[in-house]
């Protein structure tokens, strides 16, 4: 019998529908099969809702359908889009309605209706817009021709008013400091941020807006190939919107500006590709940075030169992290034990890092914490639902600006660095394939959701030699959604890869997709928590951090914090471990769900053997 299905269920999908969508994106997007779906399409007659005999309106309503998928859009989509564009362009042009190249001024039709609905576009659309006119009759009406990397005959003013549109009032205040540092006080800031304030955006914004003022070179560092492309993904989001101007190239991109050449660089952690820029240096998220002694010395040659400056900003890690020493001002003390000459430094208080404060050892500091972009006049958060999603402990570190307490701490930041891969391209591994790891095995770990928290679940590939590392293929959050929703997730999963083994999270509303799950793979293991049980897990993970065989994509920031946030904990019986949490809240999910699938290990294998059993862990609670 099929399932029954809401009619807001049946709006929702005659709503995608008419926007563009296709019945096997409406299907991905809502797990609803196919079938049931092109029967909709014929009983309701969905068709007739979209018939139109305008053939611009139709190209135009499919690329916004595309675009409205631009954070996830997928290779196949991207060349759709690219091919929209181009035969849209055809058609305009055969009916009279554009010239042959693209006016002066004027964006593609994917920018067109970019701005129109108000999605940020990836990387790889951006570079597809159509190409400027280069014709020497089509003049720029500042001065020059219209070329690709140019900007010459901006102006200061116009930079600035098209920089100040849409910024809020804590950022705008950075930026009028920069501005009106004349004697370059500046010269090296350090940012301690709330999560998802927009500081990766502004320090693009910034870094671009003064690259055409200044004429100075810019260099941005992260953990991450892809943290380093957000940076040029925004900055040629920038070019194009602000004047019209497409930027070409790859992780060195130099544009000309009336100053003269200026180049940026997009570099990573893979600091032995980054030899001989020198420029303004912005280093992202580095309380997450492994090896951030490597990367601070990269980021000091870089930016050698008196009139460069280096930013740092991050969200709060632990103080054990290296890049603690700068802030707390810890290195510069070991300095001034050597050199008494050396001015005094005492740590500016609270009051004063809120406002922002140039010490003497020579960093400029300064905290901003949810509460204060809130009162900098940014509305994008539900303070209230945000402190029920989070315990407090989380909160605090997380938009509050508190450093992790890790002396009860599992796990060790160093260890768990390590295992953020720079470069998430995994061999074999195509995420859009119907069957995206072909016949390699998989194996899958499950955490419930209670109240208010997300349930986890993560594909992780096996090692195929021993002692190799087990790999984060995918991992699904799902917030508030129903335990027969979440198994139909996790038997998905099952279904398009070939797995192995299934580890669920049977205490509590875990029970009932193991049930489901069950059925449709009989050899899933129950996880019957205990202290017994919790040991073994935590062990086992303990033992492959330290040994580096695990690894995820460095994107994934929260997979470290998760782990650090599991805690030794005395019993009556000895140490367990625990994760902050009450009886309406969960943290550490994605964290537990990986544990539950390195159980296809036993304890004591140290070089990648199969397990003999699936049943171990399912003994009495």
């Amino acid at each position: 019998m099929a399932k029954p299905y809401s009619d807001d269920m049946k709006a929702h999908c005659r709503g995608l529908y008419c926007r563009g969508w296709r019945i096997p994106e409406i299907s991905k997007e809502t797990k609803i099969p196919r079938r049931t779906l092109y029967d909709w399409e014929e009983k309701y007659n969905w068709s007739d809702l979209v018939q139109t005999d305008d053939i611009e309106e139709a190209y135009k309503r499919r690329i916004l359908a595309l675009l409205n998928r631009s954070d996830d859009m997928t290779p196949t989509q991207l060349n759709e889009l690219e091919s929209l564009q181009g035969s849209l362009f055809k058609y305009q042009k055969q009916q009279g309605r554009i010239a042959a190249q693209v006016p002066d001024g004027q964006a593609g039709p994917i920018l067109e209706a970019a701005h129109q609905v108000q999605v940020r576009l990836p990387l790889e659309a951006l570079e597809k817009q159509p190409p400027p006119s280069t014709d020497d009759t089509e003049r720029n009406p500042r001065k020059g021709r219209r070329l690709k990397n140019d900007f010459r005959g901006i102006g200061r003013d116009e930079v600035l008013g098209h920089f100040r549109e849409g910024m809020f009032g804590y950022q705008l205040d950075e930026f009028d400091k920069v501005l009106a540092d004349k004697n370059n006080k500046l010269r090296r800031r350090f940012y301690l941020k709330s999560r998802q304030i927009g500081w990766t955006f502004y320090c693009a914004r910034e870094a671009f807006a003064l690259a055409l003022i200044e004429g100075r070179n810019k260099a941005f560092l992260s953990a991450s190939k892809s943290q380093s492309r957000l940076f040029k993904r925004y900055i040629l989001a920038f070019a194009m919107q602000w004047f019209g101007v497409e930027i070409k190239g790859g992780d060195e991109v130099t544009i000309q500006t009336d100053h003269g050449p200026v180049t940026f660089w997009f570099l990573s952690t893979n600091s032995n590709t980054a030899q001989g820029p020198s420029g303004d240096v912005y280093l992202d998220e580095v309380f997450w940075i492994r090896d951030f002694e490597k990367l601070e010395k990269l980021a000091g040659a870089i930016a050698s030169h008196k009139h460069y400056r280096k930013t740092y900003f991050s969200t709060p890690s632990t103080q054990s992290h290296d890049a603690y020493q700068i802030w707390s001002g810890a290195r510069y003390l070991k300095k001034r034990e050597k050199d008494p000459t050396l001015p005094d430094f005492v740590m500016p208080d609270a009051k004063s890092l809120r406002r922002g404060v140039a010490a003497n050892d020579g960093f400029y500091r300064k905290v901003i914490s949810i509460h204060d972009a809130m009162a900098g006049g940014c509305d994008l958060f539900d303070l209230h639902d945000l402190m029920l999603e989070n315990d407090d402990e989380s909160f605090k570190q997380l938009y509050e600006c508190h450093f992790i307490d890790d002396k009860n701490s599992a796990f060790v930041l160093d260890q768990l660095l390590r295992c953020a891969a720079n470069d998430s391209r995994w061999p074999g591994y195509k995420p859009d394939d119907v069957r995206p790891y072909g016949e390699r095995p998989v194996v899958i770990g499950y955490d419930p959701s209670r109240s208010r928290d997300s349930a986890e679940v993560v594909v992780l590939a096996v090692p195929l030699k021993k002692g190799g590392k087990f790999t984060l293929l995918k991992r699904v959050t799902m917030l508030n959604e129903n335990w027969a929703f979440q198994a139909r997730t996790v038997k998905e999963l099952i279904d398009q890869f070939n797995t192995v083994f299934v580890a669920i999270d049977v205490t509590g509303p875990g029970s009932g997709v193991f049930e489901a799950v069950q059925e449709h793979y009989p050899a899933a293991v129950p996880l019957h928590y205990s202290v017994e049980v919790k040991n073994r897990l935590v062990l086992k993970a303990q033992s492959m951090i330290k040994d580096n065989r695990v690894q995820w994509d460095g994107e994934h920031a929260d997979i470290p914090m998760a782990f650090m946030a599991i805690k030794r904990q005395a019993t009556a019986n000895g140490i367990t471990y625990v994760a902050s949490r009450d009886k309406n809240i969960g943290h550490a999910d994605v964290a537990w769900a990986i544990m539950h699938a390195l159980q296809y290990e036993p304890l004591t294998s140290t070089d990648g053997s199969r397990r003999q059993t699936t049943c171990a862990l399912s003994e009495a609670a």
